[in-house]
């Protein structure tokens, strides 16, 4: 009936009446708009609005909304908000609340027997698990297992937690900064330094691979950036931070593929290179 301002998969869904948009600028540096939203915050003030009109007029039986993140998206007190004047049966409320890749398929069977279709959300869960088991036992007899640093933020830097850890797991990998069902932590640069990891990826959550990489020269500009293992072996990867890895849905399987071709590069065939990642090089901009 509706979905938010960010939903946009499948496809299809784009023709539904947006229902919800930020407070903030949302364009611009990841450092300008880290100050934009902590300047909402600290005056006590909700990142996103919702448009409780819009909302009353496509009158859904069922709201789905999160409460893991009030920055990243909107939360269930930005719709109670909007529920509050509500004539008539209020619709019912299902907030999420994933940190671990358990909490994803979790929450898909618990949406479904909300929406009185239990059988069809636990077939797709249980595709889903099937998948991650298949790509993990792939991964492991692919080789030794490198250390990886995934970046969610870079300015402040962020270090990627929730599920993250788990699918550079489930890849072959060994996160090294992060705690699996643990919010991701902010971290000095001089913590990723110290780590040295083989692989780095740089997935700024809700930036494109473009986006990214316009921001990367102010990155490689850190004190010993040359010298990190992962640079001087061309292992430093962008990925899409907009369609993979930081939604909980379907796609984190997808994100679990694109760690494992970067991971494993000749056990796990490209496919998803210029559409998932691609390798940086400082001589494109």
């Amino acid at each position: 009936m509706g979905r938010s301002h960010e939903c946009d998969w499948p496809l299809d869904v784009v023709e539904l009446p947006v229902l919800t948009e930020p407070r903030f600028e949302a364009d611009g540096a990841s450092g300008e708009i880290d100050r934009r939203v902590r300047s909402l915050v600290e005056r006590a003030l909700s990142v996103y609005r919702v448009d409780g009109e819009t909302l009353r007029r496509v009158a859904p039986d069922v709201v789905v909304t999160q409460t893991q993140c009030e920055v990243c998206a909107v939360s269930r007190p930005d719709v109670e908000r909007a529920l509050a004047d509500w004539l008539g049966e209020r619709p019912c409320l299902v907030s999420l609340e994933p940190r671990r890749l358990s909490d994803v398929w979790d929450d898909m069977r618990r949406v479904a027997r909300v929406l009185e279709v239990p059988e069809r959300g636990g077939a797709v869960a249980d595709l889903l698990e099937a998948r991650v088991a298949d790509l993990a036992r792939r991964a492991a007899a692919a080789g030794p297992s490198p250390t990886v640093v995934v970046i969610e933020w870079i300015e402040p830097l962020m270090a990627a937690g929730n599920w993250m850890p788990e699918l550079v797991q489930a890849a072959g990998g060994t996160s090294v900064l992060g705690e699996a069902g643990r919010r991701s932590p902010w971290i000095e640069w001089e913590t990723v330094a110290a780590r040295d990891p083989d692989v780095l990826v740089v997935s700024p959550c809700g930036f494109g691979i473009p986006r990214t990489r316009a921001e990367m020269p102010s990155l490689a500009a850190r004190p010993g950036w040359q010298d990190l293992k992962a640079v001087r072996t061309g292992r430093v990867y962008l990925a899409d931070g907009v369609s993979y890895f930081h939604r909980s849905g379907p796609r984190l399987v997808d994100s679990i593929e694109i760690l494992a071709e970067l991971l494993h590069p000749t056990a796990f065939a490209g496919r998803h290179r210029d559409d998932g990642w691609e390798p940086w090089t400082p001589f494109v901009s």
